[in-house]
């Protein structure tokens, strides 16, 4: 693994940590207040998630799938229940401790790419690494689009590329730091069917080269079968934890 310097540097796990699962959600709720009460997302969660499994998460519309996402990530508090990821507890983290974590231990990939139009593909993949002080950050950004078969791509942008090229490099920027953690949420959703079957590929080989957690959010079965086992939510709660293949 690359060196980081600044606060990256510090994150090597210790042995307790590594001895920890990846995700432990223990009754963990989300309530939003609307103008008609409150809206019950997540009604207690229970959810293991083992260092290095994959999981594959699916449910009908609305069942809270993407929401459980973002309280793993941070990008939601919970109302209740407790979230530890990657030996972290999320409730003790500041805002600013947050970014940190996320910036260091999880990738993210979501059905809208989100590049940055006005940065070419190497930059887009470069600035997780700058922001973490990588000082080879744009080597490592380069090399990274060469795994996902983009190096004859690096100059363009996105507006430039095709859908399936844009979320080759999302896929890159998001293992470039070599996350603990890789979340992802429909990233085939945008893509027909010949490039998401790419796009899938490319995901799950880049998991098993890093070793990644990879917690998947897809509305098709078969490819929540690739996982280890498939959650299944419904109205906010785990109807059904999985079983491992």
């Amino acid at each position: 693994m690359n060196d980081l310097t600044g606060a990256a540097a510090n994150h090597a796990p210790s042995d307790s940590t590594l001895a920890q699962p990846m995700i432990a959600l223990a009754g963990t709720e989300l309530h939003l207040a609307s103008a008609s009460g409150n809206v019950n997302i997540l009604r207690g969660i229970d959810l293991t998630v083992a260092r290095g499994e994959k999981v594959g998460v699916v449910g009908p519309s609305g069942s809270g799938k993407s929401t459980m996402m973002m309280v793993i990530a941070g990008l939601e508090r919970q109302t209740g229940g407790s979230v530890r990821v990657a030996g972290e507890d999320l409730a003790q983290l500041d805002e600013d401790d947050l970014a940190r974590f996320r910036r260091d231990r999880v990738g993210i990939v979501f059905q809208a790419f989100h590049l940055i139009p006005t940065m070419n593909a190497l930059e887009n993949v470069a600035v997780p690494l700058e922001f973490a002080g990588a000082p080879d950050a744009f080597a490592r950004a380069r090399a990274s689009l060469e795994t996902v078969g983009l190096g004859h791509r690096l100059d363009h942008y996105p507006s430039q590329l095709s859908g399936g090229e844009q979320q080759r490099v999302a896929l890159a920027r998001a293992f470039a730091p070599e996350p603990d953690l890789l979340l992802a949420d429909e990233p085939t959703g945008n893509l027909d069917g010949e490039t998401g079957t790419t796009i899938i590929e490319t995901l799950f080989d880049l998991s098993d080269r890093h070793g990644t957690t990879l917690l998947l959010i897809t509305h098709d079965p078969a490819i929540a079968a690739r996982c280890y086992r498939t959650v299944h939510l419904r109205d906010g709660l785990i109807v059904d934890s999985g079983a491992a293949a």
